[in-house]
């Protein structure tokens, strides 16, 4: 049995929509062959997404982070900031929901710093895993 080891992935970019490809490939990449790979890559993007349509980072830059250790990986988007807007019960769903789906409602949330910016965080758990995901 391998000894798993945590590995960490930081990244900025631009606050446009062409490099959200970019933010794809830089995680799956990260992520490599873990077992919940492809919802790491899609909760990125839709969090990379919602950094660039709904705050001050259009234009400006937003930061990608992620950690991933035996069993469980965080994802989270740091951005510039701005309004946060609070959803009508009868709104149509949105990325988040989908968030919300891959991780449960208690795994994943926003918190705002006293500098303006936000970070909005997912993380994922596995089970059965004690190889070292991390290569």
């Amino acid at each position: 049995m391998a000894t798993a080891t945590a590995t960490s992935y930081q990244g900025t970019f631009h606050g446009r929509a062409d490099e959200l490809a970019r933010v794809r490939r830089e995680m799956a990449a990260h992520v490599g062959e873990c077992p919940v790979a492809d919802d790491l890559v899609l909760i990125a993007d839709e969090l990379a997404s919602n950094s660039i349509l709904h705050t001050k980072s259009k234009g400006g830059s937003f930061h990608v982070r992620c950690e991933l250790s035996a069993g469980s990986a965080r994802v989270e988007v740091e951005d510039m900031g701005g309004p946060w807007r609070t959803r009508k019960k009868d709104d149509r769903p949105h990325g988040l929901d989908i968030v919300q789906a891959l991780t449960e409602p208690d795994r994943w949330g926003a918190e705002r710093s006293p500098d303006g910016t936000r970070v909005v965080w997912a993380t994922l758990h596995w089970a059965g895993h004690t190889e070292d995901v991390t290569r």
